[in-house]
Parts: C-alpha cells; sequence; structure tokens
C-alpha cells in the first residue's frame, strides 16, 4: 500500500492537519506573548510560536509532497519534536512546569530535518 492510499494516507492527512493547528495557534500565543506577558516569559514564549509556527508551515508543505516512508516518519518528528520544544517553554512560563523535554524536543526536530535532507537526497 503506498503513501496516498489507505492508513498512511490518513497520517499524512494528521500530520499536515497538525501542521495547520500549530500554525494557527502559535499566532495566538504570539499575541499572548507580546500583550500578556514580560520578563523571560514574552521571549520564551515568542520563541515557542516561531518555532511552532515555521515548523507548522513545513508540516503543511512538506506533507503535501510526501513519497515515501522516510519522509512520512521525517514529519512525524518535526511534529514531536516541535510540541515537546514549544510545549516545554510554554509549561514553563505559563504553568511553572519543568522544561525538561526542550532538549528532546529540539533533538527529535533536528532528527526531522536530518530524515528529510537524507529523502531529498534519495530522490
Amino acid at each position: 500500500m503506498g503513501i496516498g492510499s489507505g492508513r498512511n494516507a490518513r497520517h499524512l492527512g494528521g500530520l499536515v492537519a497538525a501542521g495547520a493547528l500549530l500554525a494557527g495557534l502559535s499566532v495566538g500565543l504570539s499575541a499572548y506573548a507580546a500583550h500578556a506577558v514580560d520578563g523571560d516569559a514574552r521571549g520564551a514564549l515568542q520563541t515557542a510560536a516561531v518555532f511552532a509556527f515555521g515548523h507548522g508551515v513545513a508540516l503543511v508543505v512538506l506533507g503535501r509532497a510526501v513519497r515515501g516512508t522516510l519522509e512520512l516518519v521525517s514529519l512525524a518528528a518535526l511534529l514531536l519534536g516541535t510540541l515537546l520544544f514549544a510545549g516545554a517553554l510554554v509549561s514553563r512560563h505559563l504553568f511553572a512546569g519543568p522544561a525538561f523535554f526542550a532538549p528532546w524536543g529540539g533533538m527529535l526536530t533536528m532528527l526531522g530535518w536530518l530524515l528529510q535532507a537524507v529523502a531529498a537526497l534519495r530522490r
């Protein structure tokens, strides 16, 4: 079964939808950071918003061009990495939670981009 059919197509649609949601929610996060917080929290939340927006748009664009499993896995890594990284920043500065997952999110995001590069070189 190819990427464009069946279960893989549903996963792909979910990744594209998640990217669109990330981008949309990041606009709200950016507005909140600009108008409702000060100091270190503002910078951290703006970083989370920019990170989520950029990777959300990347998921939407790259998701529409997936040709193989490696690209699908790379998009999953980008999504999970973005959620962990940006989520850790939001958790820390809005809820006084831990930032433990931020480095893991960053590493997963880097892995996702590395897999995208490998997939591109294999074409």
